[in-house]
């Protein structure tokens, strides 16, 4: 019952949607948003990135926010000239399949994070898609972020909103959109794992149920696969956000590093709960395995015991076919229900001692 109110309201959930959709944005095909902060309060449209970038840096305490969803490479060019931003970072950007990480290109910082999303389900099978990755790359500056989406979810559209009513964390500059982004991903997480343990705890109930041994594995290793692409998701990013926690690194205010710390908190919470759900579905997978060979011993034994029962007539039925002519009580009126009996009798005490060992 539990598991049914909380599928329900992970389906009635859903976040804001994003409106600056790519077919409706003049900037580009690929182009998501692209808006001009000053003093945290955002700014009027423009209408192309170069008129953004100079009104930011006329203000001077401003910064240009750049939000695209999986551009071409020849779309990027363009920017990547205009911010100066390196030739290796822009390649990692554009065809994405990286694993999070941060690095330092001079005074620009690139960060990549894997984006997560539970996929409902009315019941894990062996087929079963649960966990859905994508990528979310971030090019921090002295004045702009340029943020690039990769796959259909991950919309940093809420985000933007939820920022815009917070000017006075805003007006700390791109590292406050960087640590909001951080902190999105890693609040994902969370909410993924949460999920996948009501997948989780159902395979534990079947497992362990009275036709546990009867399950079905493929569902053991379907769960285990899709946790083995969350823990890819999640583990790489600790090491990325314990620098910026640390480390004195350029376009991140000393001031944002606690905020950091805070998001690598909560990631580690997320980790230790991969970690301990990897652990649990592998002796899960143990104990199912175990039960089949119990099941197995089992049936072993009643064949076993049943071999027995029939091999006591099987030996008289034997010893009375070999046609000898002199044998006992061939002639004898009663000899025929006689050997009958001793046979039944002899079946019946074989069938009670075993099923007193729990044989059968």
């Amino acid at each position: 019952m539990i598991d049914r109110l909380r599928s329900a309201v992970r389906r009635t959930y859903k976040r804001a949607v994003d409106l600056s959709h790519p077919a409706r944005s003049p900037l580009g095909s690929s182009v998501v948003n692209c808006v001009v902060y000053q003093e945290g309060v955002r700014r009027d449209p423009v209408r192309s990135v170069e008129e953004a970038v100079r009104r930011a840096r006329k203000a001077g305490d401003g910064f240009v926010w750049i939000g695209l969803h999986e551009p071409e490479e020849k779309e990027f060019a363009g920017l990547a000239e205009l911010f100066g931003l390196h030739p290796l970072a822009v390649e990692d950007a554009v065809h994405a399949h990286q694993r999070p990480k941060l690095e330092r290109y001079g005074d620009v910082l690139f960060a990549v994070f894997k984006t997560v999303r539970y996929v409902e389900h009315d019941e894990l099978t062996a087929t079963s898609e649960v966990v859905d990755t994508g990528e979310l790359m971030a090019f921090t500056g002295p004045d702009f972020v340029i943020t690039i989406r990769h796959g259909g979810h991950g919309s940093l559209g809420p985000l933007r909103e939820a920022l815009e009513t917070e000017p006075e964390h805003l007006a700390k500059g791109p590292s406050a959109v960087l640590h909001a982004i951080a902190d999105h991903v890693v609040d994902d997480y969370l909410a993924v794992t949460d999920a996948v343990q009501d997948d989780l705890d159902a395979i534990e109930t079947a497992v362990f149920s009275q036709q546990g041994h009867r399950g079905d594995v493929g569902r053991i290793y379907q769960l285990k696969r899709e946790l083995l692409e969350l823990k890819r998701a999640v583990t790489p990013l600790g090491q990325p956000l314990q620098r910026l926690a640390t480390d004195p690194l350029p376009c991140v205010a000393p001031g944002m590093r606690p905020y950091f710390r805070d998001v690598a908190d909560h990631l580690a919470r997320v980790v230790e709960q991969v970690t301990s759900y990897d652990a649990l579905l592998d002796s899960i997978l143990q104990a199912h395995l175990a039960q089949v060979t119990v099941a197995q011993n089992e049936d072993m034994r009643k064949i076993t015991a049943w071999a027995a029962i029939v091999a006591v007539p099987t030996m008289v039925c034997g010893v009375y076919g070999m046609n000898f002519e002199h044998m006992p009580e061939l002639r004898w009126t009663y000899g025929y229900p006689l050997v009958l009996s001793v046979m039944a009798t002899a079946c019946l005490l074989i069938h009670r001692g075993f099923r007193r060992n729990g044989w059968l």
